[in-house]
């Protein structure tokens, strides 16, 4: 019971890393693509009043997971973190540059300086997400051999699986990020950005949406038990109700109704990290660890579960309150684009 609960910690960590990391990395994705100095700069004035006041919050999901990972189930996380060392390390090199960026692009002296900080935020922001997804590819697709770096340093993420991946974390991260901004837009009363993101979200969201049925191609050749979970059982339901709710968000982008949008999208990301769990029960580690033998002792994990539950008493009300005084508007920074 014990691993099973730990279990549900790393997976209510990871989909809130995956729905509010996600939606932070797209907005670097719509930043890179947004256009020119004078055209991008609605688009990139918008990314930063919505980003400035949770950005290092949603890391927090992140920090979350890798003490409930590294305390819960140690052999497995240092498995993980050997052999994946490479994209881990890309990821996390992208991470502190793309934060030093953003917060001092705003800061710029020269146009030159404002350039290269901008292009490192938002390329960052396309990798970070890359690289990360490649190693929840390797994982599931069981590139991830138990042992210290057990695992080929790059043929373990650089497989069909990883890759594919890797490219819908992108993909997924773009269009969360697309509807975030649109009612973060239609809040503000800019009616010309509403529009604007209303064609990103639904360009990204049939994106991404085409690159997971093509997906579902590659898992059959390539991960063919990873392949067997989701198309069936568990895994299937979550597969369709992600699907379900993938069209319901298609629908009110359609319609504009980005606000109730922003919560089918994050249901549909979600559904998809718990058919993933789904589908690889009962290993943490496909095809050789499972859940309980890759626990810690029952001490550790009683001691870990009492610290979380202590403490979600004071983070859960307290991001929700940061999140409530960003989406008033009373955290907002300047919408224009300083000179």
């Amino acid at each position: 019971m014990l691993p099973e609960l730990a279990v549900a910690l790393a997976l209510l960590a990871l989909t809130g890393y995956v729905v509010l990391g996600g939606a932070d990395f797209g907005g670097g994705f719509w930043d890179l693509t947004a256009g020119g100095a004078e055209r991008g700069a609605p688009v990139r004035a918008l990314i930063k009043r919505s980003m400035s006041p949770v950005w290092e919050a949603n890391h927090v999901w992140l920090i979350f997971l890798l003490v409930v990972l590294w305390t819960a189930f140690p052999e497995a996380f240092g498995s993980i973190m050997s052999t994946l060392a490479v994209p881990i390390f890309l990821a996390a090199l992208g991470i502190v540059l793309r934060g030093g960026a953003f917060a001092l692009k705003g800061e710029a002296a020269t146009i030159a300086e404002a350039r290269l900080l901008g292009a490192t935020f938002a390329l960052s922001s396309v990798l970070v997400p890359f690289f990360l997804g490649t190693a929840a590819g390797a994982i599931a697709a069981g590139e991830v051999p138990v042992g210290n770096a057990s695992g080929g340093a790059f043929s373990s993420w650089t497989g069909p699986t990883p890759i594919l991946v890797g490219l819908l974390s992108v993909a997924t991260g773009a269009h969360l990020a697309a509807v975030f901004l649109g009612a973060d837009a239609e809040r503000a009363g800019r009616p010309g950005l509403v529009r604007a993101f209303r064609t990103r979200a639904l360009t990204s969201g049939a994106a991404a949406g085409a690159l997971a049925i093509a997906g579902l191609a590659v898992l059959n050749s390539d991960a063919p038990d990873l392949f067997d979970g989701l198309t069936s059982g568990l895994g299937l339901a979550c597969v369709a109700a992600s699907a379900l709710a993938g069209l319901v968000t298609l629908a009110l982008e359609w319609t504009e109704r980005f606000e109730l949008a922003r919560f089918s999208a994050a249901l549909a990301v979600a559904a998809i990290v718990a058919g993933w769990a789904a589908a690889q029960e009962p290993y943490l580690l496909p095809p050789g660890l499972t859940v309980t033998e890759a626990a810690a002792p029952d001490a550790t994990l009683a001691a870990l579960l009492i610290a979380c539950g202590a403490g979600m008493l004071v983070l859960v009300p307290a991001l929700i309150w940061l999140f409530r005084l960003a989406v008033s508007g009373r955290l907002a920074y300047d919408e224009e684009p300083r000179p």
